[in-house]
């Protein structure tokens, strides 16, 4: 599938990514109640929320947030769903 249908999918919370992406487990997704208590600093003990944002889990396993597709991303027709898994497996 090309990038506006996969973007279509990550707003229908699935996860997706590229079949010529290499590393064990990548894909992205769309996290949107991103929100949590500042641990430390200025605004210590409030409660910080975010808007809408594509994150990416990594090769080496963390969550990346502010993934930003490259000319190569958009252009691509490898797109395909990795979760929820299509055609009967499970998680």
């Amino acid at each position: 599938m090309n990038f506006g249908q996969a973007l279509e999918l990550l707003k229908d919370d699935k996860m997706v990514a590229r079949k010529g992406w290499n590393g064990k487990n990548m894909h992205i997704y769309l996290e949107r109640d991103f929100a949590y208590v500042i641990p430390a600093g200025h605004f210590v003990g409030q409660e910080k929320k975010d808007d809408p944002v594509i994150c990416m889990y990594t090769a080496q396993g963390t969550h990346q947030p502010g993934w930003l597709a490259s000319q190569a991303d958009i252009l691509a027709e490898d797109w395909e769903v990795v979760w929820p898994v299509v055609g009967g497996g499970s998680e």
